[in-house]
């Protein structure tokens, strides 16, 4: 008797999971997770300490998880995640889910946020692959909390992932290994309007607003000046190649600007997409703009940051390499009629 009443409080237990779930758009995850990192930073005692952040490889950050307890627990939460490119700059947030079991004698629901900070490429990289159980691909342990890491064991600091939660306004490392978390394809979706594998034309506010307070924490790479534009396309990069560059600088020029100016210097959808260039007309219109705005006194502000810069002189060269490939027709007057005979003379 005892163990059906035991299986159907886990069954209810999961659709009450599944529920409150699906209650939450991917908008509000991106924001609860802001002002989740946002909250447990603001505490310097109690933190998470800024030399771990700042050698992070990636952050995720799962709000409200619930855990439903009777005998044996589950977990569920939705969250998203952050990865560093090679340059050390931050990606866009993207969707994950958090699946977990527990054991040993629980009761009631509990709602904690957890956050993840992984230490290696290693760990960030075998979640990418879509699927990844925490202490099965990387080792996992309780995070260190405070203004320095001075503290730490061995066992944390030789870990590939760090583990922490916040419940009932405490916030400490935990343990959660056996956990699975999971890319969310269908939520980048909706959040982006593009597939999980293809850059977004249009970043959300929201998205640019966790850029950046994750920029901030972690000490971001000092801005750096950035040498003048070069003339022409650099020998041996193709028109795939410079779209690409253009496509990463441009999510990052677009993380700072509010939506006026995101639809102002917006490119052609076809820059984000791999099945076709865009026309050589569109990229000359779009170029304008930016020359536009390069040139103007009024937005010296926004002429110096490196992310201006940076999508400027891609978007010049991508442009110059399409309008190279683009050949005119010759303006010749109508071909002469072959059924007319030759005239001799």
């Amino acid at each position: 008797m005892l163990r059906f009443q035991l299986l159907g409080a886990l069954l209810i237990g999961g659709v009450l999971l599944n529920t409150a779930s699906a209650n939450r758009g991917p908008e509000r995850t991106v924001e609860l997770s802001t002002q989740v990192l946002h909250d447990i930073m603001s505490i310097p005692v109690r933190r998470i300490p800024e030399a771990l952040l700042a050698d992070a490889q990636g952050i995720a950050i799962i709000p409200d998880v619930i855990k439903i307890g009777f005998v044996g627990g589950i977990r569920r939460g939705r969250g998203v995640v952050m990865v560093r490119d090679r340059d050390g700059d931050w990606g866009l947030p993207q969707f994950v889910t958090l699946t977990g079991g527990s054991v040993g004698w629980q009761a009631g629901i509990q709602s904690t946020d957890v956050i993840l900070v992984f230490r290696t490429k290693k760990s960030i990289e075998g979640l990418l692959n879509g699927k990844f159980t925490l202490g099965a691909g990387a080792s996992v342990a309780a995070g260190p909390v405070g203004r320095s890491a001075e503290a730490a064991t061995d066992v944390e600091l030789k870990a590939e992932i760090l583990s922490y939660s916040r419940g009932r306004g405490v916030f400490a490392g935990v343990a959660i290994d056996g956990s699975v978390i999971e890319i969310d394809g269908q939520s980048h979706q909706s959040f982006y309007g593009s597939p999980a594998s293809a850059l977004p034309s249009v970043v959300p506010e929201s998205a640019m607003r966790l850029l950046a307070e994750v920029a901030s924490l972690t000490g971001g790479r000092e801005v750096q000046t950035v040498p003048p534009p070069t003339a022409g396309n650099p020998a041996g990069t193709s028109a795939e190649e410079l779209r690409e560059r253009l496509a990463s600088d441009a999510v990052k020029l677009q993380a700072l600007l509010d939506r006026r100016w995101q639809a102002h210097l917006a490119l052609p959808a076809e820059v984000y997409s791999a099945d076709k260039h865009p026309s050589a007309d569109a990229l000359k219109a779009t170029l304008q703009k930016f020359d536009q705005v390069a040139a103007d006194a009024r937005y010296r502000g926004l002429q110096q940051r490196p992310e201006f810069q940076a999508a400027h002189d891609d978007l010049r060269q991508y442009a110059e390499a399409i309008a190279a490939q683009t050949t005119s027709p010759l303006d010749l007057p109508p071909p002469p009629d072959d059924r007319r005979p030759a005239r001799t003379r």
